[in-house]
């Protein structure tokens, strides 16, 4: 069984269960639909598996090998998402094709027999679909993946989406002088790519695969083969790998199946290739290795330390014992996790943060894996408790106590997938079946995977899980793996020797922690409506509290057994200081981890672990906010939680400090890219230099106090009206009942505070002649240009923002066929705009590019030309509605979810004005006129009212 590993990262979930979950003997399989096909198509995992497939998915296979499957899923309603899997990645790369694979997937966008050379985007764009959004693709080692999201499925939208596919499977003509052009977005996008963590990966795959084809195929590839490789070479990996037999495509959306199949058979049975097959890769074999260490210098890279055991890769195909086994490991791991989460939490933590996992790495080996995060300079300790964790996990095992919290967790979390099974979305399940088809696992439906959780539990004992964690951290190792931006004094034998000397530690079984109830149960007498009312239209209820309590509340039936939650209250950035920096950058993590008067973060978890309730922070413009996400079931549960939080916020120290550790090196992070050096400065920058908006200097972060945070907090949030918005899976009067009894208890507010005229004024920086000069501490070829002109607010009449809004999509659309596809200097360059609702006359307008440095001054040459264009005449309907039906399908899209009402209804309660914008945008966005957007180009876009700055490499700086 292969797995596609996307990034190697720590934790388990609810999810990786659902990929490695089994049966000993049974399992639970979802009736047929009416004309489904069997869940034991031929050429599908099932059909020599014992694991039962979803049988709402249709699968089957052409005569010429490519396999499809259908799904139909009307949630959103009336849309559709396609895929069309390719089995063949960079691990296919002969030597001198290194970066091929990938390069050809762009060229999927650039020619065809029947769609002309930069017609395909604008075709799929005419019928709503934005490129980026909607229309993409990714190369991976062992796949490549083509993605449409269509925004309706009626016919025209779905026979163009399947021709796109069809032509991109055996149809591209790679013209030489289209292959030359593209070389130069290659290029770009290797030189946004090429981050501190980029290269951090490349060298663990280095260490832990040498002699293996994994260890150099990254899919970004040579750059000396990318700009030289000759046409011939791109056609032959094409008729090698581009194959009916390699290929899946998957379908799932709101439309008949069987003319879905219909449609797929019409444009995919013709489908041959003649030419020889290209063969499977040789990974190469794993060789035995015995302990080793390797320290990888990397500025800018997050400071880790690695335990690595490698073994053989398990190629069984996907089975019940294999889910069964899956299972039993991720529950242990979850118990290391719980315990090094616990460790990070502690008042002298060894690391900020770490874990252990478990990951198959595309065919050349599996690993056994423990990580911890660390102070830059404090790897010792970090190693020394990650390997003591470790073996304490191997030498101990996991309490019976341990593992049936960790069960209790994760069947809280299968359970509430299967009760939501009917509203999966439309993208996730595509994507579901895209990691199945690519792992050549059997897809299944979330009931079957509660069903095979609930099966292995009833039959596992403590010493089945201890068992198969200890072959889990068997084989070669460990190797041991250091991730710092500075060297380490004494170098890899000084780490050898700690890490010795720690296997010489005696560990100890950890202590049993004590049972312990939800305390946060009673907060006063519940409270009735002084008033309540209906926005018809809206599907809104709004409602008043006695004590000032503003509830407005959504029912939706988007997401079955999902109800998303939003605490407003206080002025946030309006109650801060302009010219000072606070601590509130970290008020997520320091409230959320912090815990309560009564518990800790852990102990709530603990408490809680049956419940599926989260808590969130944030600092917005106008109000600060706690946020939750729940079932039905527990919904009483999160609003006493967050009216605990709201009441009792415990504000311990420990998460302060972690944060403090943390973001000093996420600054060097961001530092050393220039989109992330940009974000640093810019943020300050486009504010004119109000504190509220830009980045704490490392200097302010280390100087913060949490006393300072708590009491900005508390001051803020203890006066004026709390606004409360619930959305979801919830009726009115549940909704009433549950805040009436949490937040509507709580005693009355006092009226909002005036504030001074100060706090509502935010400018836009002055225009400036020659660009304000950044710098990155990366790579000397990589810099960023930026331009930028205000523009206006979203107060009121939101008429004018939303014209500018448009007005930056011709500008994106006109950027990206200028700057990537005609002049090659960049991978993704981006426009946009901005308009506050609450900072009046504040928005702007830009354009911002990834570029080498040379190419600064043609950017903007480009980018005043483009404006210039934009001013002297109006945009032809054809670009106009390529640019306005991405907004409004993406709108219309949104609308059929929860976040996007839970965003949508604030402020109701004492801004009619922002119930209009909700009712007026899809048709107001459909008024606006070429006219309009030449009017609006003519008043914002002037040369003289630009703000321009770059980012450069400091090195390049100096000189």
């Amino acid at each position: 069984m292969r797995s596609a590993l996307s990034r190697l990262l720590i934790g388990v979930s609810a999810a990786a269960l659902l990929s490695s979950a089994a049966l000993p003997a049974m399992a639970y399989q979802e009736p047929a639909p009416a004309g489904a096909a069997s869940a034991a198509a031929p050429g599908w995992p099932q059909a020599s598996s014992d694991v039962p497939a979803d049988a709402n998915v249709r699968f089957g296979q052409l005569p010429n090998g490519m396999r499809y499957a259908i799904m139909r899923n009307a949630t959103p309603p009336q849309q559709a998402a396609l895929r069309l899997n390719i089995d063949a990645g960079s691990l296919a790369e002969n030597d001198d094709q290194q970066g091929l694979a990938h390069f050809l997937e762009h060229m999927a966008f650039n020619g065809s027999t029947n769609i002309p050379e930069g017609e395909m985007t604008r075709r799929l764009e005419r019928l709503g679909l934005s490129f980026g959004g909607d229309t993409n693709a990714f190369t991976s080692f062992d796949q490549t993946a083509y993605l449409l999201n269509l925004p309706n499925t009626s016919d025209e939208v779905v026979d163009t989406s399947l021709m796109v596919m069809r032509e991109t499977a055996s149809e591209l003509l790679f013209d030489a002088e289209a292959v030359d052009r593209e070389r130069g977005v290659i290029v770009g996008e290797e030189r946004t790519r090429n981050t501190p963590q980029l290269r951090a990966t490349r060298a663990l795959l280095q260490f832990v695969a040498p002699g293996q084809r994994l260890a150099n195929r990254l899919p970004i590839g040579d750059l000396d083969i990318i700009r030289t490789a000759p046409r011939d070479r791109f056609v032959d990996f094409y008729r090698a790998y581009y194959r009916p037999e390699r290929a899946t495509l998957i379908a799932v959306g709101d439309f008949d199946v069987d003319l879905m199949e219909a449609k797929i058979r019409a444009a995919f049975a013709d489908w041959t290739n003649e030419y020889p097959a290209g063969p499977d890769p040789v990974i190469g074999d794993l060789q035995p290795r015995e302990a080793e260490t390797y320290i990888h210098i990397e500025p800018g890279a997050q400071s880790s330390a690695q335990l690595i055991w490698t073994q053989q890769p398990d190629q069984r195909p996907d089975s019940l014992e294999t889910r069964r086994e899956g299972v039993l490991r991720n529950l242990g791991l979850a118990v290391l996790n719980r315990r090094m989460s616990e460790l990070s939490r502690s008042s002298s933590p060894p690391f900020l943060g770490g874990g252990g996992g478990h990951q198959e790495l595309f065919g050349a080996m599996d690993i056994g894996l423990v990580v911890a995060n660390f102070e830059t300079g404090a790897w010792r300790p970090a190693i020394e408790a990650a390997e003591q964790e470790q073996r304490r996990l191997v030498q101990h095992g996991v309490s019976e106590t341990e593992l049936q919290r960790e069960v209790t967790e994760i069947r809280t979390a299968l359970e509430n997938a299967a009760a939501g099974a009917a509203t999966r979305q439309t993208p996730a399940l595509a994507g579901g079946l895209l990691n199945a088809v690519n792992n050549e696992d059997v897809f299944t439906h979330p009931a079957t995977n509660l069903a095979i959780f609930n099966a292995v539990v009833e039959s596992m004992t403590v010493a089945d899980v201890n068992a198969i964690l200890r072959a889990t951290f068997d084989g070669n190792g460990p190797l041991a793996l250091i991730t710092t931006p500075q060297p380490i004094e004494g170098g890899a034998a000084v780490v050898t020797a700690a890490l010795e000397a720690s296997q010489q530690v005696p560990v100890e079984a950890p202590a049993a922690t004590e049972a312990m109830e939800w305390p946060y149960t009673d907060f006063g007498t519940a409270a009735a409506p002084s008033h309540q009312s209906v926005i018809e239209d809206l599907g809104a209820t709004l409602v008043t509290f006695p004590n000032g309590v503003r509830l407005t509340v959504k029912p939706t039936s988007f997401s079955d057994e999902q109800v998303l939650v939003s605490v407003r209250a206080g002025g946030g950035d309006l109650d801060l200081p302009t010219d000072r920096m606070t601590p509130l950058w970290a008020i997520d993590p320091v409230l959320s981890e912090g815990g309560l008067g009564q518990l800790t973060r852990t102990q709530i978890e603990q408490v809680l672990s049956g419940d599926v309730v989260s808590v969130g922070a944030a600092t917005g413009q106008d109000a600060f906010t706690l946020s939750g996400a729940t079932r039905p079931q527990d919904f009483q549960t999160q609003m006493q939680l967050l009216a605990a939080y709201f009441t009792d916020a415990a504000w311990r120290p420990e998460p302060f400090q972690r944060m403090q550790g943390l973001m000093g090196q996420y600054l060097d992070q961001l530092r050393a890219t220039p989109g992330g050096a940009f974000a640093l400065d810019g943020s300050g920058l486009i504010a004119n230099g109000d504190k509220r908006f830009s980045f704490p200097t490392a200097e302010e972060i280390a100087g913060g106090s949490i006393d300072e945070m708590r009491q900005l907090f508390t001051q803020s949030t203890g006066a004026g009206p709390i606004e409360i918005l619930v959305v979801g899976d919830v009726t009115v009067e549940d909704a009433v009942a549950a805040v009436g009894a949490t937040f509507g208890a709580l005693p009355t507010r006092s009226a909002e505070p005036e504030r001074p005229a100060a706090a509502l004024s935010l400018a836009f920086p002055a225009p400036v002649s020659e660009p304000v000069r950044l710098t990155h501490t990366g790579q000397a070829g990589q810099a960023l240009g930026y331009v930028a002109w205000p523009t206006t607010d979203s107060i009121g009449d939101r008429r004018d923002a939303r014209i500018a809004s448009l007005m930056a999509e011709v500008l994106q659309l006109r950027v990206t066929d200028e700057l990537r596809e005609n002049q090659g200097v960049a991978y993704s360059p981006a426009a946009g705009a901005s308009s506050s609702t609450v900072f009046p006359d504040y928005g702007y307008a830009f354009i911002q590019i990834e570029t080498p440095p040379e190419a600064l001054d043609g950017f903007f040459e480009t980018a005043d030309q483009i404006a210039a264009g934009l001013r002297d005449a109006p945009v032809d309907e054809d670009e106009l509605n390529r640019a306005r039906l991405s907004v409004i399908e993406s709108i219309r899209r949104a609308r059929n979810t929860n976040p996007y009402w839970l965003n949508a209804l604030e402020g109701f309660h004492d801004d009619a004005t922002k119930i209009e914008a909700v009712r007026t945008v899809l048709d107001e966005l459909g008024s606006i006129t070429p006219e309009d957007i030449q009017q609006a180009a003519q008043a914002y876009l002037q040369p003289d009212r630009a703000w321009r700055a770059t980012v450069t490499a400091e090195a390049a700086a100096a000189e």
